[in-house]
This record gives C-alpha cells, sequence and structure tokens, in this order.
C-alpha cells in the first residue's frame, strides 16, 4: 500500500512538471511572437508562408483546377517580388489564424483580413492596402431590404471572420434582431451560399468584396440583392507577429512602390473590372 502511494505522488508530481513545462512553452512561444525579428531568416530562406482561407473569392481561392488565385495572392507575391522573395501559401483553419502566426506556422494572415482594435492586442499589422464592408446578403424573393427586415429570421456568418466579431460587437444593430439572437456558423462561405440558396437560412453577413464576385459570377445573379447596413468601414491589412517589425516596414514599403508604379491600380481592375474600390 505504501510502495502505491509513493507511486502515486510521483505521478502527480511528473504531471504537475508536464503542465508547468508546456506553460513555460506557451510563454516562450508568446514572447519569441513579440519580440523575434525574423526578416533576415525569411530572406536567407528565401521565402515567406501566408496563411489564408482558400475559399474567400476574389481575395484568395482555387479554381476547379486547383490552382491558387485572387486578389491577394496577386498582391503578395508582387511585394515580395521587389524583395526576391517567394511565397508558400498554406491552407489553415481560419478561425485559428491568430494562433497559427504565433506558433510560426505561418509568418504571414494575407486574405481580406481586417484591422480591428481587438486583433491589434496579438498581431500586429501593415499599412491598409483596400477597404471593405459588411453587407447583408438574400435572396430577392424573401423582400430583406433593410437589417429590421432579418426580425426573427435566421442568419449565418462565418467563424472567424470580422463579419461575425461586428456582430457580435454592435449587437443592436442586427443580432438582436434575428432568430434566437445568434447566427449559424460557417466554416466557408461556400457552405453558406449553399444553406442560402436551399432556405436554410435567409440572410449572410459577408464582406462586400466576396459578395459582389460571387454574386456576379453565379448563373441566377439576378435572384440576390446586397444590403448594406451600419457597420463601420473595414480596412483589409496584413498580419503578422508583433516581432517582425523589419517584415511590416518591408510590405508597407512594397505596398507604396506598387500604388506608385501603378501595379495596385492593374491588380484592382483585374479583380474588380471598372468597380470603385478604395485602397
Amino acid at each position: 500500500m505504501k510502495k502505491r502511494l509513493i507511486s502515486l505522488g510521483l505521478l502527480v508530481v511528473m504531471v504537475l512538471t508536464m503542465v508547468t513545462t508546456l506553460s513555460g512553452c506557451g510563454e516562450s512561444v508568446t514572447k519569441r511572437a513579440d519580440t523575434q525579428d525574423t526578416w533576415s531568416s525569411v530572406k536567407k530562406r528565401g521565402y515567406v508562408v501566408v496563411g489564408l482561407d482558400d475559399s474567400f473569392v476574389p481575395m484568395g481561392f482555387r479554381e476547379k483546377s486547383g490552382k491558387l488565385v485572387g486578389y491577394d495572392i496577386d498582391l503578395a507575391r508582387a511585394v515580395f517580388k521587389l524583395y526576391g522573395i517567394k511565397i508558400s501559401f498554406q491552407t489553415i483553419d481560419w478561425s485559428m489564424n491568430a494562433t497559427e502566426l504565433r506558433n510560426g506556422t505561418i509568418d504571414l494572415i494575407w486574405n481580406g483580413y481586417t484591422k480591428n482594435p481587438q486583433r491589434e492586442k496579438v498581431v500586429a499589422f501593415s499599412d491598409t492596402y483596400l477597404k471593405n464592408q459588411q453587407v447583408l446578403v438574400s435572396l430577392k424573393k424573401n423582400h430583406i431590404n433593410s437589417f429590421n427586415d432579418m426580425t426573427g429570421k435566421t442568419l449565418g456568418a462565418q467563424s472567424g471572420s470580422s463579419g461575425y466579431e461586428s456582430l457580435e460587437n454592435n449587437p443592436k444593430l442586427l443580432k438582436d434582431k434575428i432568430a434566437n439572437k445568434t447566427a449559424v456558423q460557417y466554416d466557408t462561405f461556400n457552405n453558406a451560399f449553399l444553406d442560402l440558396n436551399a432556405g436554410r437560412i435567409q440572410g449572410l453577413l459577408i464582406d462586400s468584396v466576396y459578395a459582389s464576385y460571387y454574386i456576379k459570377h453565379e448563373t441566377n445573379s439576378s435572384d440576390y440583392q446586397e444590403t448594406p447596413g451600419a457597420f463601420e468601414t473595414e480596412d483589409f491589412a496584413v498580419g503578422m507577429r508583433k516581432g517582425d517589425k523589419t517584415m511590416r516596414r518591408k510590405i508597407n514599403a512594397g505596398l507604396k512602390e506598387l500604388k506608385a508604379n501603378g501595379t495596385l491600380a492593374k491588380i484592382n481592375h483585374k479583380w474588380f473590372g471598372n468597380q470603385k474600390v478604395e485602397n
């Protein structure tokens, strides 16, 4: 009996040691993400790892062939081409983007990523390169012409998206009106549109850049309507670790150069045509 008690005591000590060690590792990773400047190592290896949701049209998505294309894909490549650095794009769980960044799995979040005070607590941002807003997409046959028309109806939103954060942070604008005061959350907007078309949700809170592009390329595009609300305009920017101060300077300088030499305007036209966008 005494031996069993001693063994049990040793087991408890081992478990506590493991918990303490893991906690220390977590703190170490966080500290490194906040202090380490990785530009020299990125430059040395010759490529930077960009995390994205590869279903977010037109910012970054896969064509039927599997090829990765999009506004942010072109812009990221153009910026790092200035420095002779290639890009490795890595698909991630979008709701875990900041965790992947700080753990070192990726170096940047570059995929229609909205800059806001909550995210700025853990992520450093580049200068804004594109303006965006949240809109309510619905089927015209449902006659939803304002946020008030969503009263008692079911709303969809993407998990971890800026739209979902806006919904939660400004409940009086829309959340308090919808069924159960809770939005149905989706991993991707594609799945959300499937439910919208099937009538399982009556509205979808979504980025205007995505909505416009998606609807434009649907065969039944005239069936949809976009309704703007009172949510604030959003700033798309590149997310990076707080320690990557050189990376931030390089990206900002690159964005300015692309705007000055006309490359940014060409990328705008390629993905948005004559639609007016604000950089």
